[in-house]
């Protein structure tokens, strides 16, 4: 008998990583509750040209990491999570583009300059903070904490996304 796995908690870890280059690649991972993955996906390297940087200015990292790349992502996945956490806060430009939660991971540690745009969460020793204007979130975040152990380390599968991310840049330059 095969369970049911449409209730199962789906966890997206989205990251990017820099190539020798200068362009970007994006690689976001799909785990279950228990951190196993159940679907990987990257893109290839986006390098925008000079145009692209002068016509987009401080709006263009946000632009690549959460509509370009992170965008990309969420619509190749076969599984989708029931929430995406990032790291990179330029990235939670993602949420303007999806349906799905987006959280950027923090060390409960770490100090953070409060801002009024951000609601934080506490899951274990994990602080996730969600842009308050998409209360989705809010709820996306408690009823997902409530399926994860409280000593989970959400942030060991964001390493292993940046390792599978540099192993797929060692092979492409290895064509």
């Amino acid at each position: 008998m095969v369970a049911d796995s449409s209730n199962e908690l789906k966890l997206g870890f989205l990251t990017t990583i820099e190539c020798p280059d200068g362009s970007l690649i994006g690689g976001l991972l799909v785990t279950n509750h228990f951190g196993r993955p159940l679907e990987f996906q990257c893109t290839t390297p986006v390098k925008p040209n000079r145009t692209q940087e002068v016509l987009y200015g401080p709006t263009l990292v946000p632009f690549l990491l959460g509509e370009v790349i992170g965008l990309t992502l969420v619509e190749k996945m076969n599984i989708k999570p029931n929430l995406i956490l990032i790291e990179q806060e330029q990235a939670i430009e993602l949420q303007k583009h999806t349906s799905i939660p987006v959280a950027i991971l923090s060390d409960v540690e770490q100090i953070l300059e409060e801002s009024g745009s951000f609601i934080c969460e506490h899951i274990g020793k994990n602080r996730l903070r969600f842009d308050a204007a998409h209360q989705s979130g809010k709820a996306a975040i408690e009823n997902t904490s409530k399926k994860i152990p409280g000593d989970a380390d959400l942030g060991e599968p964001f390493e292993r996304v940046r390792e599978a991310l540099n192993e797929a840049v060692k092979m492409g330059s290895s064509r």
